[in-house]
């Protein structure tokens, strides 16, 4: 007989238009705990996750009322042999990707509209490679404007299938909102001033305002950093970057802090760039990372293996231009990973042997991805430590194979 539980998906932190399933249950009554071996999350008549629930009961409660305990993400595909979130992307034919918000006005960077008034950027091009891996089309993308206060929410089963937000990699995001990925961009949380004030120091910031957006963990590292330093200030919080610097530029505070790449994208986007600089410290590591939903480990080695690609594919030579002649390389490596001969697995996870291919052909390289929003030809940030291995920086991929 099976049990359904309507809304226990509320009781494990998700909306409660989801239904939960099980078909068996075990409660000891001394120790008063419920073991749900699985439990399927159900989002109309397709199933979104599925986990393995510990749960105790609550004491001197009128109803049985339950506590999670332990929350276990499990992989569990449906019937077609595919993952859930991949079954769901192809039945629907479109990705939908979650990207950072406050995009008004910007010129470039990670989200941005661009002269097409199409959302764009290094964020909205890895979804790209993705829908060309997975669907055949870079254009087979929904992107979805959320805020940082909503990320968490994003990634709750049935909302968005991959969220490249400009979100920092942490233990505990990792484990509460989602499953990252794989390390995209290394970043650092940094100051910005008006360059008229002529400060220079965080302990010249002593008794002053700092703008900062609410939901991140940019707050929490402003307020370690100055308790430690003895730096007294008042946080002056907003939804989104746009806000924050729109504030900061009207002098509502004397700085304004955040990731390095995204005080650079407000500085290349503004009216006035040379009015800004930086403070030369950087208080924190931001290894940015693309994040896919609990309950579906084929669809985060698909993620994460398409980012290998386009990695691997750098340091092979292998461009967006080049693709189609590199298909008749006598290299071993290049023939691998775009599907010409032999396999690194593409068919075990999901994916055609020629998916890495399809992302190359959509968007390019990494190297490609950087320079296109980023560097070059974008807000002219060098690459530093997002330069492959291979030329003294940290980005580095796992060889297909």
């Amino acid at each position: 007989m099976q049990i359904k539980t309507l809304c226990l998906s509320a009781s494990l932190g998700m909306a409660c238009h989801l239904s939960a399933h099980a078909q068996t249950a075990t409660f000891d009554v001394e120790t008063q705990e419920l073991k749900i071996p699985i439990v399927e999350l159900m989002l109309k008549d397709d199933k979104v996750g599925a986990f393995e629930v510990e749960m105790q009961l609550m004491p001197n409660t009128i109803a049985s009322d339950f506590t999670i305990k332990k929350l276990t993400p499990l992989d569990s595909a449906p019937t077609s042999g595919k993952g859930i979130i991949l079954d769901r992307i192809q039945k629907r034919t479109v990705l939908i990707c979650g990207v950072g918000s406050g995009v008004n006005n910007l010129k470039g960077g990670f989200t941005f509209i661009n002269e097409n008034g199409q959302i764009a950027g290094f964020d909205v091009d890895l979804c790209r490679a993705v829908a060309a891996a997975v669907l055949g089309s870079p254009n087979a993308v929904s992107p979805v404007l959320v805020r940082p206060s909503d990320r968490q929410g994003a990634l709750e089963p049935g909302n968005v299938d991959m969220l490249t937000a400009t979100t920092t990699w942490t233990s505990t995001r990792e484990a509460n909102w989602g499953n990252f990925t794989w390390i995209t961009f290394y970043d650092g949380q940094g100051f910005i001033v008006n360059k008229d004030t002529g400060i220079t120091t965080l302990e010249q910031l002593e008794g002053k305002k700092v703008c900062v957006v609410e939901g991140t963990i940019t707050i929490t590292n402003l307020k370690e950093v100055f308790a430690k330093r003895g730096i007294s200030f008042t946080p002056v919080t907003f939804v989104d970057a746009a806000k924050a610097f729109a504030a900061y530029e009207q002098e509502q505070c004397m700085a304004y802090t955040g990731d390095r790449s995204s005080l650079a994208v407000r500085i290349f986007s503004s009216n006035t760039p040379d009015a800004h600089v930086f403070i030369d410290e950087t208080i924190s590591k931001e290894p940015l990372t693309p994040s896919v939903p609990f309950g579906d480990e084929g669809w985060v080695k698909i993620v994460r293996t398409i980012i290998f690609g386009l990695i691997n594919a750098e340091e092979l030579g292998i461009t967006q231009a080049n693709v189609d002649t590199m298909m008749s390389s006598d290299n071993p490596q290049v023939k691998r990973l775009l599907g010409v001969e032999g396999s690194f697995g593409q068919a075990e996870i999901g994916l055609e042997a020629d998916a890495i291919a399809r992302a190359i052909r959509a968007v390019g390289n990494y190297g490609e991805v950087y320079e296109r929003n980023i560097g070059s030809e974008g807000i002219g940030l060098p690459r530093g430590l997002n330069r492959l291995w291979t030329d003294g920086g940290l980005i580095y991929a796992p060889p297909l194979r």
